[in-house]
């Protein structure tokens, strides 16, 4: 669905570049978790695909079409929640009205859904609500503009703990075999149940790019505790259960649930190669 290719980016003045020959290939269909520490560009890759930016080299391409054209049948299938965002002083009914129409597909009853899964009823005033409040809002109008790519930057940054159960819910409700979800967040905990595919970008490019299938054939998570044979470990850190690790799954393994934290930490030490 995404094809990137020799991307080269950066911002008038900075250096290095963002990106620099990076290359990425995004599937349809599926929820990816775009991951990284602060700066390595994961809002700007989204702003990329969108065509909110225009690479200075290489090339963004969605669904056969350049991403920086911004044409608008590509538009229409394509939606960006940001981090930060202002609403205007108008109800939800006027705001639906006025936006709708540029979304083939958009269904007011998969908005009342998401906003009945959030608590929240249709009949709002949009600046008489809380940042929460606001987020839960645009995320359902996004999910309601059933566009096939779909990106969320931090969408749980300002969410209660409720409310983020709430967010994996409305998410699993309402993805289909035609959506692409690319979620940004440093909140690896509120999603990693919800994603197939990871996607690590550190200073230099991609620190990795694969399914969560193929890590968890791959690699076993656990706790070990201190001074336990450790021969097998890839990685390891401390906690309040002893040291969370990482080895490598050998056959027989039994199944192990999905710790991205730590994923996330042996892949930026460079342990995984």
């Amino acid at each position: 669905m995404i094809h990137i290719e020799h991307l080269i980016y950066g911002y008038p003045g900075s250096t290095p570049y963002v990106f620099a020959d990076f290359n990425l290939d995004i599937e349809g269909g599926k929820i990816y978790g775009l991951l990284g520490k602060n700066g390595t560009g994961k809002s700007t890759l989204l702003y990329l695909i969108a065509g909110l930016l225009r690479s200075g080299k290489g090339m963004v391409v969605v669904d056969g079409v350049d991403s920086s054209a911004r044409e608008a049948s590509a538009l229409g299938e394509m939606f960006i929640v940001p981090e930060e965002f202002d609403m205007p002083s108008v109800t939800l009914e006027a705001y639906v009205r006025i936006n709708e129409p540029f979304y083939p597909r958009f269904s007011r009853d998969v908005l009342k859904a998401c906003l009945a899964d959030f608590e929240l009823t249709p009949d709002v005033h949009l600046k008489e609500l809380s940042m929460g409040q606001k987020k839960k809002v645009y995320m359902s109008f996004a999910l309601a503009a059933n566009t096939r790519l779909l990106m969320m930057d931090e969408p749980t940054n300002g969410l209660d703990i409720p409310s983020k159960s709430q967010f994996r819910r409305v998410i699993a409700n309402n993805m289909s075999e035609g959506r692409t979800v690319i979620i940004s967040t440093h909140q690896v905990h509120d999603v990693e149940s919800l994603l197939d595919h990871i996607i690590m970008l550190g200073d230099t490019g991609l620190l990795l790019d694969s399914s969560v299938a193929d890590i968890c054939a791959k690699y076993s998570f656990g706790f070990r505790s201190p001074g336990e044979q450790a021969d097998d470990v890839i990685y390891s850190e401390p906690s309040i259960h002893g040291d969370a690790v990482i080895t490598r799954r050998r056959e027989g393994d039994g199944d192990t649930q999905l710790n991205l934290e730590l994923l996330f930490n042996a892949a930026a030490s460079r342990a995984l190669r």
